[in-house]
């Protein structure tokens, strides 16, 4: 019952909001942390309370209001960050505005007005800050928010936690593989929190999709411009914790027959979502001399080393080939639906880096060793 209760009290909200023609105070926390308070537990309750048509209705109707909950949503975010998500409520409050900015973004992104609305200038201390800037680095912090989305190396706690605004998140790459030799110990948690960071990412880069063709075919996309620029200081470990994470993940059920079907792999949801945002961040831009230089082909066009070259191509070779095994018991073996991105991602690697994975026959001794 106090589980149903919750939920009624979070669709009431959304029910207020969205009812209310005239714009509601933004002052008035009490009513906007009803939208990122516990009362929801997953992005499931999330999609499920927040009707689309509301959120179209809310957009036409109450234009003042939907903009003052995305506001508030990426301020709740940036407030996270500033006290480094110590305690489980402000983790909890962290995860409930990715959700609701997830499920928003998308309605906001399919009109010209609203796209611009992410890119106006916002005050702040250090000066005016385009609303998109703040979300993007407020999410590129917490995926390197130690005991949220990566395992601390340090004595931490909410007394002694690290400081995100300052922290080397060199330390905290995902996963073993290129750049990094240290295997970070495994967390589901953690992974769970990576993979709804990422999935808030990939709405954001989404933008390009919601265009006419004719103006998405020269369209420069500046949320990935700015993820994959200098302005991000966590582009080089964000660029090795995608490609580790998918060159380095075994589909479970490798082995013992049916094993999937006994245990969750939580690390699928996580490389689904690691390939898609490292696919769209090595997204080129159509007008190259207006456009900042891209570290992520810029790091992938220098991997040279054999180990490095050999970890990468067997990965995608394992992957590539999961669909494609076939055993005598029927359906005794996972089934990957990945060979797409995985595509696009091996030809990305081939076009940036024509020297180390087309030559000296690398890839002919994929398989040799």
């Amino acid at each position: 019952m106090g589980n149903a209760d919750t939920k009624l009290n979070f669709r009431k909200a959304v029910v207020q909001l969205t009812s209310k023609t005239q714009p509601i105070d933004a002052a008035d926390d009490s009513f906007w942390d009803q939208f990122w308070s516990e009362s929801v537990t997953s992005v499931q309750d999330v999609f499920a309370l927040v009707p689309g048509a509301e959120i179209r209705a809310l957009r036409e109707e109450s234009p003042n209001n939907l903009a003052t909950l995305v506001y508030k949503a990426v301020e709740k975010l940036v407030k996270t960050v500033d006290s480094s998500c110590r305690t489980h409520h402000e983790q909890q409050t962290a995860l409930n505005c990715c959700r609701l900015l997830t499920r928003v973004l998308p309605y906001m992104l399919e009109t010209a007005e609203w796209r611009a609305f992410f890119w106006s200038s916002l005050p702040a201390p250090g000066g005016a800050v385009p609303l998109a800037h703040s979300l993007l680095n407020a999410i590129c912090d917490l995926l390197f928010c130690p005991d949220f989305t990566v395992s601390s190396t340090k004595r931490s706690g909410p007394e002694r936690a690290e400081e995100l605004s300052s922290i080397d998140s060199c330390e905290y790459i995902w996963a073993a593989g290129v750049g990094f030799a240290r295997t970070p110990p495994r967390n589901p948690t953690h992974e769970a929190n990576r993979t709804e960071l990422l999935r808030l990412l990939l709405t954001c880069f989404s933008e390009t999709i919601y265009m006419p063709p004719s103006e998405a075919a020269s369209y420069h996309n500046k949320w990935i411009a700015y993820v994959t620029s200098l302005d991000n200081r966590h582009a080089l470990p964000l660029f090795t914790s995608l490609l580790n994470t998918v060159a380095g993940y075994w589909p479970l059920g490798l082995g013992l027959p049916y094993n999937h079907l006994l245990f969750a792999d939580s690390q699928e949801p996580l490389v689904e979502a690691a390939l898609m945002a490292l696919g769209a961040c090595l997204d080129q831009a159509s007008d190259q001399q207006n456009a900042p230089d891209n570290l992520f082909i810029n790091y992938l066009s220098r991997i040279h080393r054999d180990e490095d070259l050999q970890l990468i191509l067997r990965g995608v070779t394992r992957l590539l080939n999961n669909p494609l095994q076939q055993t005598y018991l029927p359906n005794s073996a996972k089934k990957l639906q990945l060979h797409q991105e995985l595509l696009v991602l091996f030809w990305k690697m081939c076009d940036y880096n024509k020297v180390s994975f087309s030559g000296g026959g690398r890839l002919r001794n994929v398989e040799d060793g």
